[in-house]
């Protein structure tokens, strides 16, 4: 199976691509993902490792299939064959 994940702002920065493509075995949640790009892209693993949802969400938006994962079923989203994760850093400010 393959699911395409593209990286915006500092993410393709640190990756030093805009969008990649992610192969695994069968249907699995975003978390499974993230590990298979931290295997991919060791620099990504302070930002997406092991973390709860508000922890992610507090630095990051991801998207799955254009919807906010939160109103899906957050980091235990199945991932599906052609499904499109989209990662977006969260900069904050005061």
């Amino acid at each position: 199976m393959e699911a395409t994940v593209k990286f915006v702002g500092s993410l393709r920065t640190l990756t030093g691509k805009s969008k990649v493509t992610v192969h695994f075995t069968k249907e699995a949640p975003l978390k499974e993902i993230f590990k298979l790009l931290c295997d991919d892209f060791p620099k990504l693993e302070q930002i997406l490792g092991e973390q709860t949802l508000s922890e992610a969400k507090s630095t990051m938006l991801m998207l799955v299939n254009e919807k906010e994962v939160s109103v899906l079923k957050g980091l235990e989203t199945p991932i599906k064959e052609g499904d499109t994760i989209t990662l977006v850093p969260v900069l904050h400010g005061g």
